[in-house]
């Protein structure tokens, strides 16, 4: 069965709506609690808890990729940019799973996959670094062969297919087909090079079921759809209700 990566990101962009000056010391009672999300996600059945430590600590911020890694259960994911003070913090935490993506100042979540002809070197020393540590490094690309080619190369053993373009051509069938057969041509061709094959971004509780009959992928990970649907049935049966749709 196809694995499922809860990103709890978005349970820590509503904490820091009200509680971002707050200090890690105060005694006030701040909430929600991604570190509880992240343990009803395991509840719930997630195999592994996907957070981004963004450059800027908009929303998951050093002390919960700390407390992430002591209290799950299941495998973290770090999701990262590849700088230096990110690195930092993460080969100190070494969590199981690495997956690079790309950031930008003003979006409001990450948009397009790590583009690796323009950072090729600086992405592959991540990749090094990481790995030395025993850490999984994937790449969050886009379905391109290039892509995937310089993926392989630079040594990361796993990567991610940017799925966004296959959500937002939701309702036009025609673009929905071409976006399909991209991702299952990309999958296709990783897996003949020895890479496994994750994929993420803007998959919900409708668009999902089309993804998964193009390819086998090894793990889906997903967020504002399931942190969405929470707010209607709380974490751990939203986590349930996506897992029972990847079997």
């Amino acid at each position: 069965m196809v694995k499922l990566g809860v990103n709890i990101d978005h349970s820590a962009t509503l904490r820091q709506a009200r509680y971002r000056g707050v200090a890690p010391d105060s005694t006030i009672i701040v909430e929600p609690n991604p570190i509880e999300i992240a343990l009803l996600a395991e509840r719930g059945g997630a195999d592994s808890i996907t957070a981004h430590l963004r450059e800027d600590r908009r929303h998951i911020v050093d002390d919960d990729i700390r407390n992430l890694r002591k209290k799950i259960a299941t495998k973290l994911n770090l999701e990262m940019a590849c700088s230096d003070d990110v690195l930092k913090v993460a080969l100190e935490i070494v969590p199981d799973y690495a997956c690079l993506v790309p950031e930008n100042r003003e979006e409001i979540t990450t948009e397009g996959g790590l583009d690796l002809i323009q950072n090729k070197d600086k992405t592959a020393r991540v990749v090094e670094a990481l790995s030395a540590k025993g850490v999984i490094c994937s790449i969050f690309i886009d379905p391109n062969p290039q892509q995937i080619e310089i993926a392989k190369e630079i040594g990361a053993p796993t990567i991610e297919l940017h799925t966004g373009a296959y959500a937002n051509a939701w309702g036009n069938d025609v673009q929905k087909k071409i976006e399909l057969e991209r991702l299952a041509k990309a999958s296709e061709f990783a897996k003949s090079i020895g890479l496994t094959v994750n994929s993420g971004h803007g998959i919900n509780y409708q668009n999902v079921g089309e993804l998964l009959q193009v390819a086998d992928f090894n793990e889906l990970n997903i967020g504002h759809t399931i942190i969405s649907r929470a707010l209607y049935v709380g974490i751990e049966k939203a986590v349930a209700e996506m897992k029972s749709l990847l079997k």
